[in-house]
């Protein structure tokens, strides 16, 4: 199961979502900023493992709530 998440389903935004983390986590690194590794390691295992937006759960219309029919 981990393994289909790692290796299906790759997307533009789940690329730009592991390369972004990268940076700020390359960055972080250099600047001694802690908080900042871990905004990078959230971002960038945001796109290695398809959750939140990165896995297109924000974009499809997934989360809308029916409405009931008026009677």
């Amino acid at each position: 199961m981990i393994k289909d998440r790692l290796l299906k389903g790759w997307t533009i935004m789940r690329v730009v979502y592991l390369i972004i983390g990268l940076l700020i986590m390359t960055q972080a690194i250099y600047a001694n900023q802690w908080l900042g590794i871990l905004l990078g390691v959230y971002m960038s295992s945001m796109g290695l493992f398809a959750f939140g937006c990165a896995g297109g759960n924000c974009g499809n219309g997934g989360c809308n709530i029916q409405e009931k029919p008026e009677k």
